[in-house]
């Protein structure tokens, strides 16, 4: 920011300095810099939710039934321990039947083999879905990663 004062020889012939003087422009600049710096709304890096309203209900008065149900890798499909055979659809539809008929489901907790071909564990999954039953979940997910 240098400002040219007069002539550098020392004759001072009356010219006229054509620089312009940006000083008050410089200085007016700044000035509008800060106050947009100043009025920007903060930027906030928060997540908004909607959490749960805390229920004052009674828990359930009992725990739920569980029924498991293991496939094995051969097609063996077990029922709370109960073996039954591969390609016996009809048993295994049958318990999924009675389950079903019951005032409370029970939870049916399905432990498919890691070598379990996928058909067995799909046809327990569509019976179960086909007769009404929706508390479904399989179980042991942390053999297969």
């Amino acid at each position: 920011m240098g400002m040219n004062v007069g002539s550098s020889s020392g004759d001072d012939d009356g010219e006229v300095m054509v620089d312009i003087n940006t000083t008050p422009l410089i200085d007016v600049m700044l000035v509008l810099l800060i106050m947009f710096i100043i009025t920007i709304p903060i930027q906030t890096h928060a997540v908004k939710m909607n959490t749960p309203i805390p229920n004052n209900a009674a828990p359930p008065p009992k725990p739920p039934t569980i029924i498991r149900v293991d496939i094995d890798f051969d097609g063996t499909m077990g029922w709370n321990g109960e073996v039954i055979q591969p390609g016996d659809r009809g048993a295994i539809e049958a318990k999924l039947q009675a389950a079903a008929a019951e005032a409370d489901q029970p939870e049916i907790h399905i432990r498919p083999n890691k070598l379990a071909a996928y058909k067995h564990v799909a046809m327990v999954l569509a019976g179960a879905q086909r007769l009404g039953l929706t508390k479904i979940g399989i179980v042991g997910n942390e053999q297969f990663q």
